[in-house]
C-alpha cells in the first residue's frame, strides 16, 4: 500500500491544532467561570459582613449604649449617638412596693422591651424619712436587678419639697454614688415634682448642693433635675442652667391634662439647648384618673419621638386607679397575661414594643 506522508503529515498538525485549541479554550472557560466564583464569593463575603454589621448582638441596652452623657440637648450613648430610652417607672415605694422585685424588672426587659426603669423612692407620708431602711431597700432591690438584667435606672427622690431635707437627701444620693456610681447604668433625679417654687432661688442651689456630693464618688453618670410647678416649668431653666455638663432637665405631663401648650413650652426650652428628660407621664388626667385621652398620648409620643425625647410611664402598680398599668391582684413577680393590664398598660406597653429593640 502507497502512503502519502504529506498527507499524514498534514492530517497530524491539524489534529495537533484543534487539540490545542479546545484545551487552551476550556482552560480559559475555566479562568472565567473561576472569576465569576471569585467574583462572587467576594460578593457574598461583603453581604455577610454588611449583615454582620447590621445585626451585632448586644445582651443589653447598657452594653450597647455604654456610658450616657449629654451633648447640646440631646441624650447620646458611648459613641456620642443620640438615643432614646423608654420604660416604667414604679409606684411610690411605702405604698406599693411589692412590685419593687427583681422579677418585674426582668419582665419588664423581656416582655414590655424596657430599656430603664425608675424606683419612686417616697419621701413623705411613712416614707424615707420614717423608715429609711426600709425604703432603701426597695430601691437597691431594683437597682440591682437592672444592674443584672442590664437595663438603665433612675434612683428618684419622690419629693414633692425636696428643699427642706437637703441634708437627707444629699446624704442619700452620697451613699448610692458611692455604691453605684462605677455602673453606667445609673441615672439621679435629686428632685421628683418641685411645687410652685423659684428655680433660680430655691431648685437650682438645691440640685447643686446634692450633685456636689455625688460627683465626689460619680463623675459621670447622667443627673436629671426636677423643675418649678410639678416639673412643667423647664423654659425657667434657660437662664439659669447648672454648671454640670450631664445633667439633664425634668418635664412631666399627663396627656388628658397637658396639651398643647405645654409642649409648646418644652420646645421653647429645647430650643434654648436645654436637654430635656421626661422621668414620668401617664395617658390619663393629672390625678392619674378620671379620663384617659388616647389622640393626645400619641400626639405627645410622636412629639418625644421627633426631638429623642426619654419617657417612663407612671406606673407599675395594681392601684385601682387610670394611670396603673396592672389590674388589682396582678403579680408582684411579672408574668402579666392581657387580662393582667389595664387600658392605660396595654396602650404603654404596645407603644414600648413597637419603638424599642429586643435584648
Amino acid at each position: 500500500m502507497k502512503i502519502c506522508f504529506s498527507c499524514l503529515f498534514s492530517t497530524f498538525l491539524l489534529l495537533f491544532i484543534t487539540v490545542n485549541c479546545s484545551s487552551s479554550q476550556q482552560d480559559t472557560e475555566q479562568e472565567i467561570v473561576q472569576d465569576i466564583t471569585d467574583d462572587d464569593s467576594t460578593q457574598e463575603d461583603e453581604e455577610m459582613d454588611d449583615e454582620t454589621d447590621e445585626s451585632t448582638s448586644f445582651a443589653s441596652v447598657v452594653e450597647e449604649y455604654g456610658q450616657l452623657s449629654v451633648e447640646g440637648n440631646k441624650l447620646v450613648d458611648q459613641n456620642g449617638n443620640p438615643v432614646q430610652l423608654r420604660g416604667m417607672s414604679f409606684f411610690w415605694s411605702q405604698w406599693i412596693g411589692k412590685y419593687y422585685t427583681n422579677e418585674t424588672v426582668q419582665w419588664l426587659k423581656d416582655d414590655w422591651y424596657c430599656t430603664a426603669v425608675r424606683a419612686a423612692l417616697a419621701i413623705d407620708y411613712e416614707g424615707y424619712l420614717v423608715n429609711p431602711e426600709v425604703e432603701k431597700q426597695k430601691i437597691m432591690t431594683v437597682v440591682d436587678a437592672a444592674i443584672e438584667h442590664g437595663l438603665y435606672v433612675i434612683i428618684d427622690w419622690h419629693d414633692h419639697e425636696a428643699e427642706n431635707h437637703l441634708e437627707e437627701s444629699v446624704a442619700f444620693f452620697g451613699e448610692m454614688a458611692e455604691k453605684y456610681g462605677s455602673y453606667p447604668n445609673i441615672i439621679y433625679e435629686p428632685y421628683n415634682e418641685p411645687l410652685a417654687v423659684s428655680w433660680r432661688n430655691v431648685l437650682k442651689p438645691y440640685h447643686e448642693a446634692v450633685i456636689a456630693e455625688i460627683r465626689k464618688h460619680d463623675p459621670d453618670n447622667l443627673i436629671v433635675c426636677g423643675t418649678p410647678n410639678w416639673s412643667q416649668d423647664v423654659d425657667d431653666v434657660i437662664v439659669a442652667k447648672i454648671d454640670d455638663p450631664n445633667v439633664m432637665y425634668t418635664l412631666h405631663y399627663y396627656a388628658a391634662t397637658h396639651k398643647q401648650e405645654l409642649r409648646d413650652k418644652a420646645l421653647v426650652a429645647i430650643n434654648n439647648n436645654i436637654p430635656i428628660f421626661v422621668t414620668e407621664y401617664g395617658v390619663t388626667q393629672a390625678s392619674g384618673d378620671e379620663s384617659i385621652d388616647a389622640p393626645e398620648a400619641e400626639t405627645w409620643w410622636n412629639f418625644l419621638d421627633e426631638h429623642k425625647i426619654s419617657h417612663f410611664n407612671w406606673s407599675i402598680a395594681d392601684k385601682e386607679e387610670l394611670s396603673a398599668a396592672l389590674k388589682p391582684g396582678a403579680s408582684t413577680t411579672g408574668g402579666w397575661t392581657a387580662e393582667d393590664l389595664t387600658t392605660s398598660g396595654t396602650m404603654v406597653r404596645d407603644e414600648i414594643r413597637k419603638k424599642n429593640k429586643t435584648y
